[in-house]
């Protein structure tokens, strides 16, 4: 990976000064940090959670609409990403630092976007874009 091949933990570049920076950190924990040094937990959290879509998306994927299946892509991707980072270091490896939110990586980003896209899909299954009630 770029970020681990160029910056050592705690460095960080700018690319647009003040705005973004690519900085370099191993997250041990959550997302923000929460419950760090806990890589057993999130490993078997990673790999249950996997599954479980992994089952969903086989057995269920005639039901499911198309922005479902993408988003639990995304986040199965995502989580995937991460928990590669997990067995291989022990942390997942975070380096888009936006100085205003916490340092986070693509699995990140597209676990996020699945997410949204998915409370998205389920609150307005059913309707068209553009219809009420």
């Amino acid at each position: 990976m770029l970020a681990v091949n160029f910056l050592k933990a705690g460095e960080t570049v700018p690319v647009l000064k003040d705005v973004f920076h690519l900085t370099l950190v191993y997250n041990t924990g959550a997302a923000f940090g929460i419950l760090a040094s806990r890589v057993h937990l999130f490993i078997m959290i990673a790999v249950i959670s996997s599954g479980i879509i992994i089952y969903f998306l086989r057995s269920r994927s005639h039901s499911a609409v198309f922005r479902e299946k993408l988003s639990l892509y995304f986040i199965l991707g995502g989580t995937l990403g991460n928990l590669t980072d997990r067995l291989r270091v022990g942390a997942v490896i975070d380096f888009f630092d936006l100085r205003v939110w916490p340092v986070f990586n693509v699995a990140d980003s597209f676990i996020t976007i699945g997410a949204v896209l998915l409370a998205w899909s389920i609150f307005f299954k059913g309707k068209h874009v553009g219809e009420r009630g």
